[in-house]
């Protein structure tokens, strides 16, 4: 149950970089568009919602590749 649950802390890592740049390849538009609207959505993207995601997934992948869940 631990292999599986390193191999699944590797996965979340990955997950958490890949969100990171699909969320600024797809969203990074939406700051240089000219439109107030996807102005104010992008920024609420990139400076709210996305550090959150992010550092979630990587932490909780970190817990489970270093064995903190065993407490």
């Amino acid at each position: 149950m631990n292999s599986i649950k390193k191999y699944l802390g590797i996965v979340w890592i990955l997950l958490a970089v890949a969100v990171a740049y699909y969320s600024i390849d797809i969203f990074g538009g939406k700051l240089t568009s000219g439109k107030q609207e996807d102005l104010v959505f992008g920024i609420i993207i990139f400076f709210v919602l996305l550090p959150l995601v992010v550092s979630g997934l990587l932490i909780f992948g970190y817990y489970a590749v270093t064995d903190e869940y065993e407490d």
